[in-house]
C-alpha cells in the first residue's frame, strides 16, 4: 500500500475544485468502460489497452482519473490502481472513486448505504493506496439507509483520514442541503451535456453558492455528441447494448438529437475544434462547473478530446449552439440565454 504523491504541473488549463485546494485539469479520464463487462458496461475490454489509455491521458497532462467500485464489479479500480502505481511518482494523477453500490456473486447490483466504510476499505485495497483523494456516494441508497446516514459515514472517513475529500453524485438540491449541515460537501458529480441540461436549473447554482466543486459526467452523452452516430450505426448495436434503452437514443428524440449534432459540425469547424471538444467545452462554460469526465478505452482516443478544456466559446458561438437546441428541440432541460 502507498500514499500516492501529487502529479507534476501540467500544461493543460486547471481549475480549483471547490474549497479542497486541489487544482484539477478541466477534463479528466473516466474509467467506466475500463472495468470491462458487467450489467452496465461497454463490453469486453483488454487491460493492456486500458493501461495504455491511462498512460496516454497522463502524458497529455490530465491529472485526475474518475472510477467507481462498481465499474466492472471492482475491476476498474484494480486496473486504475495498477496503472497509477507503475508510473513515476511525479506523474501520478489524483484518483477519485465512488461507493455505495454493492453486488453479489451473480453480478446483481444494489444501491447500499449501510456499508460505506467497508466500500472504502475495499476500494483502498483494489487501488493499492492508503488514502483516497476523493470518495463520492455513487447513488442515493435503496436499502433502507437514509441518504444523510450514508453521508455521515463519508464525513467520518474524511475525519479519520481514510479519504482526503468527500462528495456526492446524483443527489438533489434538497438532499445537498441536509448533507451540508452534517459536513461540507466537497464535490458533486451530476450528469450534464447539451442533451441533458437539468443540472443548470438548481444544482449548479447551489454548488456555486456553497463552494462545492462540480465534476460533470457524460458530457458527450454516451458518444452521441461525437458527431459519429447515425441511424445505421444504432441499428448495428448488439441487442444487449444498454444504449438501445437509453432515452437520447430512442424514437423521435434520437432523430432530433442527430439533427442537432449536424448543426454543431459547422460551429465546431469555425472554432477549430472537433464536435466532441465543442460539446465538452460547452459544459465547462457553465457557471459552477469545475471539470468534466470523459472516457477512453485505448490509446489514441484521448487525443480526440483532451484539448476540450482549452477551447474558448464566446457569446456568439454560445448563441449559435443555443439557437440550434431551440430549433431542433434536442435534449431536455433549460437552455441558457
Amino acid at each position: 500500500m502507498c500514499r500516492l504523491p501529487r502529479m507534476a504541473t501540467t500544461q493543460l488549463t486547471t481549475a480549483p475544485l471547490g474549497k479542497t485546494g486541489l487544482e484539477i485539469t478541466r477534463v479528466g479520464l473516466g474509467a467506466w468502460a475500463i472495468g470491462g463487462p458487467w450489467a452496465f458496461g461497454w463490453g469486453p475490454q483488454d487491460d493492456d489497452d486500458s493501461i495504455a489509455a491511462i498512460r496516454e491521458a497522463v502524458e497529455h497532462g490530465i491529472n485526475w482519473i474518475d472510477t467507481a467500485g462498481v465499474y466492472g464489479l471492482g475491476h476498474s479500480e484494480e486496473v486504475v490502481g495498477r496503472a497509477v502505481r507503475e508510473m513515476p511518482e511525479a506523474d501520478r494523477p489524483y484518483v477519485f472513486t465512488k461507493c455505495g453500490m454493492v453486488w453479489d456473486d451473480e453480478g446483481n447490483v444494489q444501491r447500499a448505504g449501510n456499508r460505506i466504510k467497508q466500500d472504502c476499505e475495499d476500494s483502498l485495497r483494489r487501488l493499492g493506496v492508503d488514502v483516497i483523494d476523493l470518495l463520492q456516494i455513487h447513488q442515493q441508497p435503496a436499502d433502507g439507509t437514509s441518504f444523510d446516514d450514508a453521508w455521515r459515514q463519508v464525513v467520518e472517513l474524511r475525519d479519520e483520514g481514510k479519504i482526503r475529500f468527500g462528495g456526492l453524485s446524483n443527489f438533489t438540491v434538497e438532499q445537498l442541503e441536509v448533507c451540508e449541515q452534517i459536513g461540507h460537501v466537497d464535490t458533486l458529480q451530476p450528469p450534464l451535456s447539451l442533451l441533458r441540461r437539468d443540472a443548470l436549473e438548481s444544482l449548479l447554482p447551489w454548488c456555486a453558492e456553497h463552494d462545492t466543486g462540480v465534476i460533470v459526467y457524460s458530457p458527450m452523452q454516451a458518444g452521441l455528441l461525437t458527431g459519429r452516430w447515425s441511424r445505421e450505426r444504432f441499428d448495428q448495436l448488439p441487442e444487449d447494448d444498454w444504449r438501445r434503452r437509453s432515452e437520447p437514443f430512442t424514437g423521435e428524440r434520437f432523430e432530433r438529437n442527430l439533427q442537432f449534432v449536424e448543426r454543431l459540425k459547422p460551429i465546431a469547424a469555425d472554432v477549430g475544434a472537433s464536435v466532441a471538444e465543442l460539446a465538452i467545452a460547452w459544459t465547462l462554460h457553465q457557471t459552477g462547473v469545475t471539470a468534466a469526465i470523459v472516457g477512453a478505452r485505448k490509446a489514441g482516443q484521448v487525443e480526440g478530446w483532451v484539448r476540450a478544456g482549452e477551447v474558448r466559446l464566446d457569446g456568439e458561438v454560445l448563441d449559435r449552439i443555443h439557437a440550434a437546441l431551440r430549433e431542433t428541440g434536442a435534449g431536455r432541460g433549460p437552455i441558457p440565454g
